[in-house]
């Protein structure tokens, strides 16, 4: 009797793992490096990239995660513009690198008085995205 009970409860336990290991998010110990390119002005395309970094941290907390700005994608790290400033402040906190491409600044007109402080400047978008990527990093196109 005791074993039957045993390997009911080996059983049980078994299948209630199974359940919850299907409701929550896999967790991997192994650290990435993504840069994220957003080039996009549209606020939809902001908070989705928020909330893909959100996902990437929770499922891989150990990565290593850069979003660099350009085009109308400047727009995201805007003092005067940004829908996303308390979850880049968040972001910030956990790690995350934010940078605004100088290019296009200078080709807009922002002042660097205009962006987060939580945000680094680069000389080029396009050039940063491909120093990391020649370094192994994993490249992703915000907001797809």
């Amino acid at each position: 009797m005791k074993i039957q009970t045993i390997f009911f409860l080996l059983i049980l336990s078994g299948f209630a793992h199974r359940i919850n290991s299907q409701n929550s998010p896999v967790i991997t110990n192994k650290k990435y490096k993504i840069i994220f390119q957003l080039a996009s002005g549209d606020t939809t395309v902001h908070r989705s990239t928020i909330k893909q970094l959100f996902n990437v941290l929770a499922a891989s907390p150990k990565s290593t995660l850069e979003v660099v700005c350009h085009n109308a994608g400047i727009s995201f790290l805007q003092i005067s513009k940004t829908t996303v400033g308390d979850k880049i402040q968040e972001l910030k906190n956990k790690g995350v690198v934010f940078a605004a491409c100088e290019n296009t600044l200078r080709d807009r007109k922002i002042d660097k008085k205009d962006i987060v402080p939580q945000a680094i400047f680069v000389p080029s978008a396009l050039i940063e995205l491909a120093e990391k990527q020649n370094k192994g990093w994993a490249y992703i196109k915000a907001g797809n």
